[in-house]
This record gives structure tokens, sequence and C-alpha cells, in this order.
């Protein structure tokens, strides 16, 4: 329970993560609309809106990589790994992670580190003009956003430890759940009749349970 609560915790951290810079997206996109009435409208584009798109979607981007890790979101060919063994994933994870990942986040964070740390002392802006927005701040996220995978990695790989004994992937905390959309519209929709209904409803709770013993949303405690 002490091992699962420290888990839960590092998921939350990471979900914390994720969700604050979600609305980085609600400033991208307005944003995005200045910038176009701007430009059509009073024939006044600003120089220097395309890097300062860049770094907002590369913030989201960066940060949210923990977000998804946590949730076991990242693409993933499934096609194989579906039908192994609880046990048999977790070893392959397990050596997947100190094959590529670990190498791969500890490049992130070494260079991110020394990028942001060069930016910060020479005061570096965008390039495009003279009064172009500062990039150091943006860089300080590449080291960030490397500290919160590399967290959520080493708990990812506590999980595989903990498969590897038990044979059951320990739970995640949960945010949002993934459901079958077309089904659910069938099962909802008045324009149906009851039998069709149900076997939308059958179909929607076959793929949950299917996605769940594949470890797809980790609850299987």
């Amino acid at each position: 329970m002490n091992a699962q609560r420290v888990l839960h915790g590092i998921d939350a951290i990471s979900t914390w993560a994720g969700k604050a810079v979600a609305w980085l997206v609600i400033l991208l996109a307005a944003v995005v609309c200045l910038e176009v009435f701007k430009r059509y409208v009073f024939n006044a584009p600003t120089a220097w809106i395309f890097d300062f798109n860049n770094m907002l979607y590369g913030t989201l981007f960066m940060v949210a990589g923990a977000y998804a890790l946590a949730q076991n979101a990242h693409v993933r060919g499934d096609f194989l790994y579906g039908s192994m063994r609880p046990r048999t994933q977790a070893a392959l994870d397990l050596v997947l992670y100190f094959l590529f990942f670990l190498p791969g986040i500890a490049a992130l964070l070494y260079a991110g580190y020394r990028f942001a740390a060069i930016s910060w002392r020479i005061g570096e802006h965008s390039s495009i003009m003279a009064e172009g927005p500062p990039i150091y701040p943006f860089k300080t996220v590449i080291p960030i956003a490397g500290a919160l995978i590399i967290t959520q990695g080493f708990a990812e790989i506590a999980r595989c430890i903990i498969c590897l004994r038990t044979g059951e992937w320990p739970s995640r905390l949960k945010d949002v759940a993934e459901m079958d959309v077309i089904g659910t519209q069938l099962a909802n929709s008045e324009f149906v009749d009851e039998e069709t209904r149900q076997r939308a409803i059958g179909g929607a709770h076959k793929i949950d349970e299917a996605a769940r013993q594949r470890g797809m949303t980790g609850d299987l405690t």
C-alpha cells in the first residue's frame, strides 16, 4: 500500500502538470486569432508571433509528456503487446525503459540544462527582431519537462517490477477514460431501436474490458 501511494503521488504530480499547461491551448488559440485579426484587418502583422506560438506549443507538448506517460496514453504497437501476459508485458517494458527511455531522457535533462543555462546567461531573445520575446523561459521548460518525465518513468519502472512479482499491473491514478464514441452515440441516440442500443452498449463494455485486461488502463487490481 505504501508503494501504491507513492506511485499515485507521482501520477498526481504528472497529472497536475499536464492539466496546468493544458490551459496554454486557450492562450495559443487567442494569440492566433488576434494575430489573424491584426494581419488581415489592420495589415499589422507581428514579426515574432510564430516564435511565440512555437514556445507555447512546445511548452504544452513537453510538459504534457509526463501526463501522457502517467495515463499510459503514449502510442504503442498493440497488435503484439496486447496479446502478451502481464508479466511478459512488464519484462518487455522494463528492458525498453533501460535501453531507450532512461538514456534518452537523461540526455534531454543534460542538454536541456545546458541550453537553459546559456540562454539565461546571454539573455537570449528571438532573433527575428530586436524586440522579440525572450527565449530563456522557454528553454528552462526543457529540463523541467525532462525531470517530470524521468520521475514518472521511475514510477513506471516500479510498476513493471511489481507486475513481475505479482503477475498483475498496479493501479493508476485515473483522470479521464476513453470510451467507444460511436457505440456511445448509438446508445444515446433516440433514432435507434432498443436492440441496436443494447448491442452498442455491450460492444462498448467489451472494448473497455479488453483494454483493462491488456493493461491499457492499468486498473487491474
